[in-house]
């Protein structure tokens, strides 16, 4: 007995340091070719900044549609986004080349920050600036937050005034009952409404907390008061207690674009709920908590026969909204036209969303609010961390496996729009490999990740 319990604890011993081995290799494996994809990466910038795509050869690049040498992308996964990528590498390695592409991301933004503070979804080099912000998809709060984090890691007087402008804008821009517009200043159009459309003002929140825990000042903090209670006061009533894409100056429901209703949102209301939660963890107002539970109950009431739910829910019946251009209401979404098809969700599968938002409402039900805050990190446990290295392990080597012999992480065989410079699509579709800012984000992200957990599973190991 004493011998076969010998040889166990024999083989147990060296399955463990033939693991630990195979974790050291390739978390050593990883910083290096970590290194030679930020240097590969960074080899293909604009003066500093990132559009969408690339052809191999960089002949083609592609942003909001085809662009060129001295265009940049602000809107995700353009400059911002590759800078914050190249920051979490920085953070995660103490490579500094990464810090140095970080840095230059961060200057591009800044020669592209017009008079007002901001930005629109491109910076033209060769143009002048625009007089106008955009907070439609995570364009300007992006790049601000983005300026934030490298804030935190240089000393730049450019960048400190480039972030007080930033926010200073952030707050005159806010109106007075606490929402964000599409556009500012006033374009006198639908681009004024309060608009949670793409996470608009879902992102101003978030920077604002941002700027309130990096900075302390107490009109980032008054500026977040405003927000939760904007959030309060423009969730409808019941029976349908959730929230629309964008709202006119009375917090009515009201038309964006002609194919973009006055409804109620399913996708819009989960993103609040997310949004609720996240002013809960960060200021300990409960009081935010409030509106979730209803909100929760009435998306899963609303779901379609199919699985999926609408975008658009109509005020008062729960009934579908499908409108194609010119506001002309179909009854299915195969009587869209092929545009509208293509380019617009207009059903969508919200389960995964609508579970994990009922896994946080119940969470910060459950314990204290610090104990959410660890528990929502999900690394304080040995066991949860060795899960999710082994689950993260065949992805990384499959990653590893991937890159190029020049150090790029490529989508191949993309398939995406012709694009004929003044001709509307015409339904047709190139195939090519293709050089990706979102690929490459995907990559540092799962790549710093599992660095990251190799780094907590040693110190949970000391």
């Amino acid at each position: 007995m004493h011998f076969m319990r010998n040889m166990m604890l024999f083989v147990l011993c060296a399955l463990t340091i033939t693991l630990s081995n195979d974790l050291t290799n390739l978390r050593n494996e990883v910083r290096t070719r970590l290194h030679r994809g930020v240097e590969a990466f960074y080899d293909i910038n604009i003066q500093g900044g990132y559009v969408y795509h690339y052809t191999l050869d960089l002949s083609r690049k592609w942003g909001e549609g085809r662009t060129d040498d001295l265009t940049i992308e602000v809107q995700p996964p353009g400059t911002p986004a590759v800078g914050m990528s190249f920051l979490r590498v920085y953070r995660t390695t103490g490579d500094t080349l990464a810090l140095k592409a970080a840095r230059d991301a961060g200057s591009a933004l800044i020669k592209g920050q017009n008079d007002l503070g901001g930005w629109e979804h491109k910076i033209h080099f060769n143009r002048p600036k625009s007089n106008r912000v955009s907070f439609d998809d995570n364009q300007t709060q992006s790049a601000i937050r983005f300026l934030m984090e490298l804030d935190q890691e240089i000393d730049d007087p450019l960048l400190d005034r480039a972030i007080v402008s930033a926010l200073d804008m952030m707050q005159k821009s806010q109106m007075d009952h606490g929402g964000w517009p599409h556009r500012y200043p006033i374009q006198n159009n639908y681009h004024d409404y309060a608009t949670f459309n793409d996470n608009g003002i879902n992102d101003c929140i978030s920077v604002m907390i941002d700027a309130h825990r990096f900075y302390q000042k107490q009109e980032y903090g008054h500026s977040l008061q405003k927000a939760a209670w904007f959030m309060l006061q423009s969730q409808l009533p019941p029976p349908q207690p959730g929230w629309a894409q964008q709202y006119n100056a009375y917090l009515q429901p009201a038309w964006a674009r002609s194919f973009e209703p006055a409804s109620v949102c399913p996708a819009v209301t989960l993103r609040n709920v997310h949004t609720l939660i996240d002013l809960y963890l960060y200021s300990g107002q409960e009081t935010y908590l409030e509106p979730i539970l209803d909100a929760l109950k009435w998306v899963e009431s609303v779901q379609l026969d199919n699985g999926n739910w609408a975008r658009f829910v109509e005020i008062y019946t729960n009934k579908p909204l499908y409108y194609d251009r010119d506001r002309i209401r179909v009854d299915t979404v195969d009587e869209l036209s092929l545009e509208r098809r293509t380019g617009y969700g207009y059903e969508q599968d919200l389960t995964l969303s609508l579970q994990r938002a009922w896994d946080r409402f119940k969470l910060v039900r459950a314990v204290d609010r610090q104990t959410a805050i660890l528990e929502e990190r999900s690394d304080t446990d040995r066991a949860e961390v060795e899960q999710r290295l082994q689950e993260l392990y065949p992805v990384v080597k499959e990653i590893l496996d991937d890159q190029t012999e020049k150090g790029l992480w490529i989508i191949r065989n993309d398939r995406f729009r012709q694009q004929i410079p003044l001709r509307k699509w015409n339904g047709e579709y190139e195939v090519a490999d293709r050089i990706s800012s979102a690929r490459f984000n995907q990559v540092v992200k799962t790549l710093t990740d599992y660095l990251q957990l190799c780094e907590r599973l040693h110190d949970l190991s000391q």
